[in-house]
């Protein structure tokens, strides 16, 4: 996606810049509140484009940050608690430490059915389903499989269902959620997430279902095979039981 080939820090600057226009067009039309409003919630949908935690943050809250130094509008007090809610809703505070919200590309799995085929209807999860890249790439791979997502943000988890109305999605916590009716679990976490991920596939999946991770490998255990999605990314393809390296 072109957005998230801009360097930093132009997206911040990009989503600066827009909810700035769009706050002062409305203060024409609507209450200052209602204003910034809107404002922050155009701030917090393009918090996605940062590639951090803090990067996210900081497009959210750049905008009001701006606005509360710049004393641009009189608002009341608790208002200023609009920008933390909102980012709070996208990004729950127990899913900080899981991977940014960044989309599985549409042909990243294209290949994967070659190399992992499923009997048809096996159920398929998404785990940390976003807004449903990452259904949407599985589905290119898998049309004939049961699939589902699960995502701990309520209002990602609505953008995803209604993305995907052919998957089952749920909002629900990826690490408590049982992986043992799968065939297949999907991730597109960060490296500090597979070491967990691996654990949890060893214990709950069954024997030759499949882990499948996009980018970051699992340290310490050796892949079945290895796609390379256009791009230059890569597919990590690990079957149960895990194949360990020995030290």
């Amino acid at each position: 996606m072109l957005a998230l080939r801009m360097p930093w820090p132009l997206p911040a600057l990009v989503a600066w810049a827009c909810a700035w226009l769009i706050f002062v067009a409305l203060q024409r039309a609507v209450p200052p509140v209602a204003a910034l409003l809107v404002a922050c919630l155009l701030g917090t949908a393009a918090s996605v484009l940062g590639d951090s935690w803090w990067r996210r943050g900081l497009i959210a809250a750049g905008f009001p940050l701006s606005l509360a130094l710049l004393g641009a509008a009189t608002l009341p007090t608790w208002a200023w608690l609009v920008p933390l809610a909102l980012l709070l809703l996208v990004y729950p505070l127990n899913a900080w430490r899981d991977a940014p919200l960044f989309p599985t590309p549409h042909h990243a799995l294209q290949s994967l059915a070659s190399q992992a085929p499923l009997p048809l209807g096996a159920r398929v999860l998404d785990a940390g389903s976003g807004v449903g890249d990452g259904l949407k790439a599985l589905r290119h791979a898998y049309p004939a499989a049961q699939l589902e997502g699960i995502e701990w943000s309520w209002p990602l988890r609505l953008l995803c269902a209604l993305r995907c109305p052919w998957a089952q999605v749920r909002r629900a916590d990826m690490w408590a959620e049982d992986w043992s009716p799968y065939r297949m679990v999907y991730l597109f976490q960060r490296p500090e997430s597979m070491a967990r991920a691996a654990a949890k596939a060893q214990a709950e999946l069954a024997t030759g279902a499949w882990l499948v991770s996009l980018e970051f490998a699992v340290p310490g255990v050796l892949p079945c095979a290895q796609l390379r999605a256009p791009g230059g990314r890569v597919v990590w393809l690990y079957r149960m039981p895990l194949n360990r390296v020995e030290a």
